[in-house]
């Protein structure tokens, strides 16, 4: 399996790739971000790339991809006003859809939403990553994570609150539909794409649930 991944270098998409690293189906990871990714492997392909609206110096990343797992976003703490927002959340997801249809047409979609999305949500950032959830429905071969609080180690660029609360959220990994590790959601992306799992959005319990199936077939 080839996958793409977007946002290695933040929380969710650093765990991500650490078990597209453990994954023995996962035979190639090409990485696109702003920054370089840390960590060395060798089966990371790292890419460097500033313009999220626009692919087309690098478009050749995106052919023979199975997978893209586009953890990349950005917290509304940080960017609050909604342009801002909807620009990191919603255009460039979906620019990078549309470059992976056009050269991976088979390829599934996997992007990280949130828990408690809904278009009708008085709050702006649910509101926008539902469109989003929609729109990549409608375009192409999709799959929503609706995470609730996850797990993993801190990015450079994770807001200062949400590092100090770190070690407090751990305490909710008992809880299925309060926590899951970011490790878990790249499982769950990996054995939903194995499944042919598209068009579906998925909340907190179930990527737990679909996680644990990938471990069966663990050696």
């Amino acid at each position: 399996m080839k996958v793409l991944i977007f946002g290695a270098t933040g929380l969710a998409g650093g765990s991500v790739l650490k078990a597209c690293f453990q994954a023995p189906v996962v035979d190639e990871i090409r990485s696109i971000s702003r920054h370089a990714v840390s960590v060395h492997h060798q089966k990371l392909n790292d890419h460097i790339h500033s313009d999220f609206l626009n692919y087309s110096l690098i478009s050749d990343i995106f052919a023979g991809i199975d997978a893209c797992l586009f953890c990349l976003g950005i917290s509304v703490m940080q960017v609050p006003d909604e342009a801002g927002y909807r620009k990191i959340t919603h255009d460039f997801a979906m620019a990078a859809a549309r470059t992976l249809k056009r050269d991976s047409p088979q390829a599934v979609f996997h992007y990280i939403s949130g828990q408690d999305t809904q278009t009708g949500s008085r709050m702006m950032w649910a509101r926008v990553k539902a469109e989003t959830e929609q729109d990549l429905m409608a375009l192409m071969p999709s799959v929503a994570w609706r995470p609730s609080v996850i797990g993993g180690d801190p990015s450079a660029r994770t807001p200062k609150i949400l590092k100090i609360l770190h070690p407090v959220f751990s305490l909710l990994k008992p809880f299925p539909n309060l926590y899951v590790t970011g490790e878990d959601i790249g499982r769950a992306m990996i054995q939903a794409t194995i499944e042919k799992i598209r068009g579906r959005v998925i909340e907190n319990v179930e990527i737990r649930e679909i996680a644990n199936r990938y471990r069966q077939f663990l050696p």
